[in-house]
């Protein structure tokens, strides 16, 4: 009788050819190694926990669908994540209504969102403890659209050229240069004024 695998010790390439053979435990455990990961990246697209919840299941649910399609050229959970990303898009298309409304109606809560920040605003956070960060990348976050909340996310988050981005988002490079660099200039100015608040 040959050996049970050892699933939480096994690493990703070894599961998801598990999976791909048809083992559902395998497949189990590459989602509970990547689900908090798949949620917040649709929360912080989605900025509402009932959608992000959701369209993360519905990713979950794609992937498997698609495992025999995963040819192994980026990591597991690049793969998964670059999923759920393109559902999220393609939810925020249906909803078509992406302005002053809708960001009213966003979620409170961030899902971690400020571990996903660029680099470059490292500095300026310095010295906030974690709930005035969470509570200042939140504002910032509710007053960027749509549109220059996304181009953030894919990005600076997920590393995306501006061509991937403009294909992804159906719009020209310029358009993506453009609202990037709005929005890094607004959440920018927005972490900067705290600091300068927090001054004696």
């Amino acid at each position: 009788m040959s050996r049970a695998p050892d699933y939480p010790n096994a690493s990703d390439p070894t599961l998801v050819q598990l999976a791909q053979q048809g083992d559902t435990l395998a497949f189990e455990e590459l989602v509970a190694r990547h689900r908090d990961k798949v949620y917040s990246r649709a929360l912080s697209m989605m900025r509402n926990e009932t959608d992000a919840l959701e369209l993360s299941q519905e990713a979950w649910i794609k992937a498997w669908q698609r495992l025999g399609q995963f040819q192994g050229e980026s990591s597991f959970a690049t793969w998964i994540t670059r999923i759920v990303i393109n559902i999220c898009l393609d939810a925020l298309r249906r909803q078509k209504r992406l302005h002053a409304e809708s960001i009213e109606q966003m979620a409170e809560e961030s899902g971690g969102v400020e571990r996903h920040l660029p680099p470059v605003q490292v500095d300026m956070l310095a010295g906030l403890d974690r709930a005035e960060l969470r509570a200042r990348i939140e504002a910032g976050l509710r007053q960027l659209s749509e549109a220059h909340r996304t181009v953030l996310i894919l990005h600076e988050f997920e590393g995306l050229e501006y061509k991937e981005c403009a294909k992804r988002m159906g719009c020209s490079i310029g358009t993506i240069m453009s609202r990037l660099f709005y929005a890094r200039r607004r959440l920018a100015a927005l972490l900067a004024g705290l600091k300068e608040e927090r001054k004696p």
